[in-house]
């Protein structure tokens, strides 16, 4: 039985393809496509009518179709690192024209299916076929897939079509590109880059710009070490923010529209409101959803946040979860026993790897630092930029601790599970300090695992399971503990 899927989640579903669609069309008709960095100002880029893609959300989209890890090495094999973020190989390998595809023959243009592709066939009464020849479990035909190749599009463009079996030879090529919409994103004509993510954005964006030749439009965000933003910051981020603005006027031809601006910045504040409504729902016990689900919704508040639709999407998924809660319904699949803090982006390659050990034990994620950080709340042009400043690696250790168990107080976790993410190392730096705070002020165990947001290369599933099985002994004698002393 297919699961049920809520109109709140259909709704933002359709917001996120919308964007998608929305820039491959603009591109057909030679309109401006850029791609953004996800904490630029979305509303600056909306005030002049703009396409704008994210390259981070692409990036975590790949890694989840499974092709982080061909794509990382394409950009291994430009000469980029293997140490510097995974989003960035993706997004450098994609603007370097690299693309993962399904191998074909050249001759007959059908493609090559790889034979350990697919799920198990299974009978009409659910079970499993077994190949009476090898002893093993039989493939679904309808499952299987091609196997993966790397492809080039300029290479292909670059191709004869002279003669028909060129011609038909080029066009496969092109289609057999991957068709999900990740790995069909216009390149770009101009980039937007705000480095209050990292550091390492300032350099993965002048590379995609030099790449490609093309603008390269920068807000420099310093880092706060205070819990305040000062107001020098205030006067140095806005004046970054006129210039922004003046660049965007020279590359558009048009002037600021103040008056579009203004609804962006409506649609904005409604959409973050609206997410952040959402997120507060994982406080309910058992909650209504899992932390998994927010991960999955985050594509709409980065792509989508200066539109009206995702706003609503985002407001129809509240009251789909009012009405979960009347009704004592949950996504999560089985009893909630235990309650965690998931902190850092998730493994995109191995979000099912992640997700069954936790089922296994009862485990629910029921907070999330990463999905929260994109709920920009702001009433002036002053507020948005203090607003800006607040990302999760631009704020000091106080604030970053503040903010994480505020989030486990409210969300009442029994413990947390800290991904030290080899890619993103300004997060992971000081997670192992977060990790003895969150004990010593919370009085909740913290269990670590190494792994990585886009490169599947750097996890291991053993290490994970096993971290996970001693977070959950943990709890176990906590819970005890606390039941003891209860009696």
């Amino acid at each position: 039985m297919a699961k049920e899927v809520s109109p709140g989640v259909k709704a933002l579903r359709k917001v996120v393809e919308d964007v998608y669609a929305d820039a491959r069309v603009a591109k057909k008709e030679g309109k401006l496509v850029g791609w953004s960095s996800s904490k630029f100002p979305c509303e600056l880029a909306a005030a002049f009518d703009l396409n704008v893609m994210y390259p981070e959300n692409q990036a975590a989209g790949i890694a989840a179709n499974r092709d982080g890890e061909i794509m990382c090495q394409a950009a291994e094999d430009l000469g980029f690192d293997n140490d510097i973020c995974g989003y960035a190989r993706i997004s450098l390998a994609y603007a370097a024209g690299k693309r993962a595809s399904r191998k074909f023959d050249p001759e007959t243009l059908e493609f090559v299916i790889n034979p350990n592709s697919g799920k198990p066939l299974k009978d009409e009464n659910g079970k499993v076929v077994i190949d009476p020849e090898t002893g093993k479990p039989k493939k679904d035909p309808k499952t299987m897939q091609p196997y993966t190749v790397l492809d080039d599009i300029y290479e292909i463009e670059a191709l004869p079509e002279t003669t028909e079996k060129e011609i038909a030879y080029k066009n496969f090529r092109r289609e057999a590109i991957k068709p999900y919409r990740q790995m069909r994103m216009p390149q770009p004509d101009f980039v937007l880059c705000c480095n209050n993510i990292c550091n390492c954005m300032t350099k993965w964006y002048e590379n995609i710009a030099r790449m490609c030749d093309i603008p390269l439009i920068m807000i420099d965000i310093p880092y706060n070490n205070t819990v305040e933003v000062d107001d020098t910051y205030v006067a140095y981020i806005r004046g970054q923010f006129d210039n922004a603005i003046h660049d965007l006027e020279k590359l558009t031809g048009k002037k600021f529209d103040e008056k579009k601006f203004d609804e962006a910045c409506a649609n904005a504040n409604r959409t973050a409101k609206a997410w952040l409504k959402v997120c507060d729902y994982l406080q309910y016990k058992p909650a209504p959803y899992s932390g998994f689900d927010l991960f999955n919704h985050m594509a709409d508040v980065v792509t989508a946040r200066g539109r009206v639709e995702a706003a609503e999407a985002f407001e129809q998924l509240s009251r789909d979860l009012d009405e979960a809660i009347k009704e004592g319904k949950s996504t999560t699949p089985f009893p909630e026993q235990y309650r965690v803090m998931f902190e850092g982006i998730p493994c995109w390659p191995k979000l099912p790897s992640l997700f069954k050990p936790l089922k296994e034990h009862g485990v629910n994620v029921t907070a999330v630092v990463y999905a929260p950080a994109f709920g920009f709340v702001y009433n002036n042009m002053d507020e948005m930029v203090r607003a800006y400043c607040k990302a999760p690696n631009s704020v000091c250790i106080e604030q970053g601790v503040d903010w994480r168990e505020g989030i486990c107080r409210d969300n009442k976790v029994d413990g947390v599970l800290v991904h030290y993410n080899r890619s993103c190392k300004p997060w992971s730096g000081y997670m192992a300090e977060m990790q003895r705070r969150f004990t010593k002020d919370l009085g909740v165990p913290c269990a670590g695992f190494d792994g990585d947001q886009a490169d599947p290369r750097n996890f291991n599933e053993a290490q994970y399971e096993t971290r996970v099985q001693g977070l959950v002994e943990a709890m176990e004698a906590n819970k005890a503990a606390k039941e003891a002393a209860e009696k």
